[in-house]
């Protein structure tokens, strides 16, 4: 090594060690980014240091600087984005969340966002345009080159939260007449294969894939062993409009790396690979508890229209469930005023109730989720989750039950209120399981009106057999 070469690989090596001690400033030890470093970005920002900024994100992974965009304000986002335009690469755009990466791409000319989009896999270039107006998107699109617009605009016309809309075209198909020579010949030879691939599949005449050979029995198999005797033809075969939710459970079921996508006709057209999934595993699980909760998408990146619209709407929905458990409780007023103590205790057994529907609830969509849940085994779920409330309602009855009767100095009172409890859990175990079972039976998504239906069952049953239990026993003659 000359002494010009040993001086630049030395500067080389210092100028590593330098970005490794910034990135290192940046990150805290959860490896998230530093309030402090934020501060100082934001704060040379506001005072119109591009330089500044530059040196300050260029050392950070794509996937830190996306975050980074999360933690600055939304007006700041635009100039940040010109401040470390060189470094606003196709890697940054794939990590950016969705509100924040609609937000900047509205910003830029379409110009820009097209060669961004032609750097992108076809999915991630799809993540990104999908949700722009029409009039954007087409503007987007005509800037483009003819081939990478032709795969997007495919992708555009399956349905949302499809394989469609997930599957990559990057993939590497071979006919079967082929040996393993042929093969590694052609991967070698061929410089325009997806750069990173886990399989081959292996079609015949019509395109239809006819099995697979995982590059590590290539790698291992002699040159003249035709791959139609070394291919796996067994394979998992995922229909183009499969939904996303389906597609993840079809991975996990089989432990697969990647999977061929077909259309209609079972043509090859693209393939999904387990680091999509993997995403669509987060999503779908957080997703499923949100809708839960009524609380909308729950990204804090969401604006606060959409936030308020989504959230609002299912509050509306349990003011309305609330007015029937009003409506009982008005039905027994004159029992109410013969006993103030059934005015203090009722709201507790309809909040029992609600809790272990919730309970319930959650767990059977969860198992609707995973097919744990099916039409085979749902007698078989709920008369397990009725013997588990049935437990819970005798065990919490009997707390209640002397409780109350202790405090009050009333036993008939704490019968009466441990025998509601015990009515309630049961109803809600039941509803718990039914509500969402019936609306997936009805092909609605049970996790978005579940919490309001057993809500309203839960608050409803324990009023009603609480005050009429009261009525009953004589406790308020």
């Amino acid at each position: 090594m000359t002494p010009e070469e040993l001086l630049q690989a030395e500067a080389e090596q210092a100028h590593e060690a330098s970005d490794t001690a910034r990135v290192e400033d940046s990150l805290d030890e959860e490896n998230t980014l530093k309030k402090d470093f934020v501060r100082r970005v934001r704060e040379a920002l506001e005072a119109g240091e591009t330089d500044e900024v530059y040196n300050l994100v260029e050392p950070l992974h794509p996937a830190d600087v996306a975050d980074l965009f999360e933690l600055v304000d939304a007006d700041e986002r635009p100039a940040l984005a010109k401040a470390i335009s060189d470094l606003m690469g196709s890697e940054v755009f794939a990590e950016l969340n969705d509100h924040v990466r609609e937000l900047l791409v509205e910003a830029l000319p379409a110009g820009e966002v097209a060669d961004i989009a032609e750097q992108l896999d076809t999915d991630d270039a799809v993540a990104m345009l999908e949700d722009l107006d029409e009039e954007d998107q087409q503007a987007v699109l005509a800037e483009m080159e003819p081939e990478d617009r032709a795969a997007i605009e495919s992708a555009l016309s399956y349905p949302e939260e499809s394989a469609g809309r997930l599957m990559s075209r990057d993939f590497v198909a071979v006919g079967e007449h082929m040996t393993v020579g042929d093969l590694i010949d052609f991967l070698r030879d061929n410089h325009e294969l997806a750069n990173e691939f886990w399989e081959v599949f292996v079609v015949d005449a019509r395109h239809h894939p006819v099995g697979t050979c995982a590059l590590s029995w290539v790698l291992r198999t002699p040159r003249h062993i035709a791959l139609s005797d070394v291919m796996t033809r067994e394979q998992s075969l995922i229909p183009v409009t499969m939904d996303q939710e389906e597609v993840s459970l079809r991975f996990q079921k089989y432990a697969l790396i990647s999977a061929a996508v077909v259309d209609a006709d079972g043509r090859l057209v693209g393939q999904i690979t387990v680091d999509d999934v993997v995403h669509i595993i987060q999503e779908e699980a957080g997703e499923d508890v949100l809708l839960l909760s009524g609380a909308g998408e729950g990204d804090i990146n969401e604006p606060i229209r959409d936030s308020y619209v989504s959230r609002v709407r299912w509050l509306i929905a349990n003011l309305v469930t609330a007015l029937l458990g009003a409506t009982i409780i008005s039905s027994f007023g004159g029992a109410i005023e013969k006993l103030v103590a059934l005015a203090a205790l009722s709201p507790m057994v309809a909040s029992i109730g609600g809790n272990a529907g919730t309970q319930t609830m959650a767990v059977t969509v969860r198992a609707l989720a995973t097919n744990q849940l099916t039409r085979a085994n749902t007698g078989r779920i709920l008369l397990r989750e009725l013997r588990v409330a049935v437990l819970n309602g005798v065990t919490v009855a009997a707390l209640i039950g002397l409780a109350t009767a202790f405090f009050f100095a009333n036993p008939l009172l704490g019968v009466v209120i441990g025998s509601a409890v015990v009515v309630n859990i049961i109803t809600a175990g039941l509803a718990g399981v039914a509500v969402p079972v019936t609306l997936d039976r009805l092909d609605q998504d049970p996790a978005v009106a579940s919490s309001v239906f057993v809500t309203m069952i839960t608050d409803s049953m324990g009023f009603f057999a609480f005050l009429g239990l009261a009525v009953a026993s004589g406790l308020v003659g």
